[in-house]
């Protein structure tokens, strides 16, 4: 069984259990006599959180089980929309945060045999989410909420496309394209949405299919309006205090920018819009958010509880485990103060066993379950975007992200006495 003794900054701190017994195959991964270096020890808690996260949506999806096994929690003021969105959700949701890990390459290691199992079951998953003859067909029509989460799933394969999406059979392939562009018919609001709309063009573009530039060029052009500073983007024409910048808009404008200026045939052409230059403005906005987001991490780990969607509780560090992924963190932002800070927050939310259900599924709460805590679109499917928290798993265990010795990060440093650096307001 894994060893999930929770240490408080990574380095030192008390002993205390994240959850109820691992997954029967976590035994071989992190032996709880085996010494680790503090880096090894936050992957190894990293790796047996991806795996309880993954397991039991993607052992049952991959046998066309899922829905047969599990049904969903929703909230209490759940508003009635069809349940079967909430099977997409947790899979797309789940994919998307897994892919980077996915993608790395197979060796004989207990975690590479481990990505090699559940690899196989992502694909055979995909193949169950588009086959109409599967009871693990997806729910794809009639719920304005498939939009949200096809372009996660999306946003998975562009994430992992040599791991997702070139091993698929063509029949799931063409299955997959028919799927995203039936969803053209859904006319999203002028928030966050239409960023999934603009997702999902960005995953066609990327792999040759006709792709519809105006939803891409719109989405663009309306968070280039919505900016209000600072690092921060409005939620359509108003300003939200909550965690939207790091569940979608960060991320997502990240990641379109980025498949439009380097994948496809060919870079793409947007009337108006220098494709390089607002890639390298987005990724300078997000770092400056990324300091934000460090900051607010006090000095046990806690994080504010602020805005909609808590439940998505570790989801919020989205951002910064993309950048660290990606290379790109600000020089402000080493990546053992980022790994410290981030691994010592999801060790104060996952702490509590209730966290996840008898059966191993995500549960809707914050910090332990809290249904109360739910949204009207809440749903325990939905709670499976804190897979996000889990993006800088797709570096490998050599990179130095977790190789370096964890480092006190700025609320530690502040509340010890210790200095630290100021905080100024950027006009970019």
């Amino acid at each position: 069984m894994l060893d999930r003794r929770q240490v408080l900054g990574g380095a030192a701190g008390g002993a205390a259990m994240i959850g109820a017994a691992g997954v029967a195959a976590g035994a071989e991964i992190n032996p709880p006599d085996a010494p680790l270096h503090a880096g090894a020890a936050d992957r190894a808690f990293s790796l047996d959180l991806l795996q309880r996260m993954a397991q039991p949506v993607l052992d049952r999806m991959a046998r066309g089980r899922l829905r047969q096994e599990w049904t969903p929690e929703v909230s209490p003021t759940w508003d009635g929309r069809n349940l079967g969105v909430s099977y997409l959700e947790a899979f797309g949701r789940l994919l998307d945060g897994i892919a980077p890990w996915l993608a790395l390459p197979d060796d004989g290691s207990p975690e590479g045999r481990l990505r090699a199992r559940l690899r196989d079951q992502a694909l055979s998953s995909l193949d169950h989410a588009v086959d109409p003859a599967s009871p693990d067909y997806l729910t794809w029509q009639g719920e304005g909420q498939v939009l949200v989460d096809s372009a996660y799933l999306t946003s998975a394969l562009l994430r992992a496309p040599d791991a997702l999406w070139q091993p698929l059979s063509a029949t799931t392939k063409q299955r997959l394209v028919a799927e995203m562009k039936a969803l053209r018919q859904i006319d999203p609001p002028y928030t966050n949405w239409l960023l999934f709309a603009a997702m999902n063009e960005a995953f066609l573009f990327s792999i040759g299919e006709d792709w519809d530039p105006m939803r891409v060029t719109l989405s663009i052009r309306k968070f280039l309006e919505w900016y209000v500073g600072d690092g921060w983007y409005g939620d359509g024409s108003r300003f939200h205090f909550d965690y939207y910048n790091s569940y979608v808009i960060q991320p997502m404008l990240v990641q379109i920018l980025s498949a439009l200026a380097t994948l496809g045939s060919g870079k793409a052409r947007l009337n108006g819009l220098n494709l390089a230059e607002q890639h390298e403005l987005t990724i300078r906005r997000a770092q400056r958010y990324c300091e934000h987001l460090e900051r607010m991490i006090g000095p046990d780990g806690a994080y504010p509880a602020i805005g909609r969607s808590l439940t998505y509780r570790t989801a919020v560090h989205q951002p910064l485990g993309q950048l660290a992924w990606l290379g790109k963190l600000p020089d402000s932002l080493p990546a053992g103060q980022v790994r410290a800070a981030t691994m010592a927050a999801q060790r104060r939310i996952f702490a509590d066993p209730s966290n996840f259900n008898a059966d191993g599924f995500l549960t809707i709460g914050f910090a332990r379950h809290q249904p109360a805590l739910g949204d009207i679109y809440s749903n325990a499917g939905s709670m499976y975007v804190a897979s996000e928290s889990l993006l800088a798993m797709g570096l490998p265990a050599s990179a130095a992200y977790w190789t370096d010795q964890p480092l006190p990060w700025t609320m530690r440093r502040a509340y010890g006495g210790g200095d630290f650096r100021k905080d100024y307001y950027v006009d970019y």
